[in-house]
């Protein structure tokens, strides 16, 4: 299974569901601290929300995305945004930094990514991000797992995405060369203004796919995997939130 064959997505769906996902972005663009001239790669960009943000500081940005329907919703912010597989990216020695909120955690082959994401790297330059980290999501994906069993679907036996104790993910990046890597969890509940339907249907379309869920029950699984979480990650007051669990890191390339 690649990745593209577990995450497809929908930019109308993201900017009404997702949009927590960028604002709470704010703390590692932070940590970037772009800087006016500086040349920056965001590395899977999706619809351009923080892309955005850093050109406003008077970096030149390139946004790179899987999705051709992020980058078309990117490129309809006026960004330069460009159709890629972060798992092969072909800049050489391009950019002041690298940034990444969010994306990592869909590119399972985490060697190539790194390897990739060293090669765009000026000498000294850096690396910034944040990724779903080890336990990330884990209640709602053994929930979305649960029911989808439960209703006859046949599903492989792991799940593709990413999600890396610090420890592992250190020791990927310094294996492409990185130093200076600092890499920590952050376990942070997640409020789902919109529950956990609308989760399911604008995050795991992809998995949905993999299941070969039809789309004319699509509604009605995702509405069937709420009921089945509720007791789980519905809050007293009738709100609702998502298990998230965030690995934020920084490094550089040697100079």
């Amino acid at each position: 299974m690649t990745a593209a064959s577990a995450s497809r997505w929908s930019a109308s769906d993201y900017a009404r569901h997702a949009g927590f996902v960028p604002a709470l972005g704010a703390p590692v663009l932070a940590l970037l601290d772009p800087r006016p001239g500086e040349r920056i790669l965001d590395l899977g960009c999706g619809d351009g929300v923080l892309t955005e943000r850093i050109v406003e500081t008077g970096a030149t940005v390139v946004g790179v995305d899987a999705s051709q329907e992020m980058v078309a919703a990117a490129r309809a912010r006026g960004l330069d945004a460009r159709l890629a597989d972060g798992q092969a990216l072909d800049f050489d020695a391009e950019f002041d930094a690298v940034f990444s909120n969010a994306a990592l955690h869909w590119m399972p082959d985490a060697d190539a990514v790194a390897a990739g994401a060293f090669r765009a790297l000026k000498p000294g330059g850096r690396f910034v991000g944040e990724l779903g980290g080890a336990g990330n999501v884990a209640i709602l994906r053994q929930g979305i797992r649960d029911e989808l069993i439960a209703r006859g679907y046949s599903l492989p036996a792991q799940d593709s995405q990413y999600y890396p104790t610090p420890e592992d993910f250190s020791r990927v990046y310094a294996g492409a060369g990185f130093t200076g890597i600092q890499a920590n969890l952050i376990p942070r509940e997640t409020d789902l203004p919109d529950g956990v339907s609308a989760w399911v249907k604008t995050f795991r379309a992809g998995w949905l796919d993999v299941a070969r869920v039809p789309d004319e029950q699509r509604a009605v699984v995702a509405e069937a995997i709420e009921q089945r979480l509720a007791p789980k990650l519905r809050r007293p007051d009738g709100s609702w939130f998502a298990d998230y669990v965030r690995l934020r890191f920084t490094m550089v390339k040697p100079a």
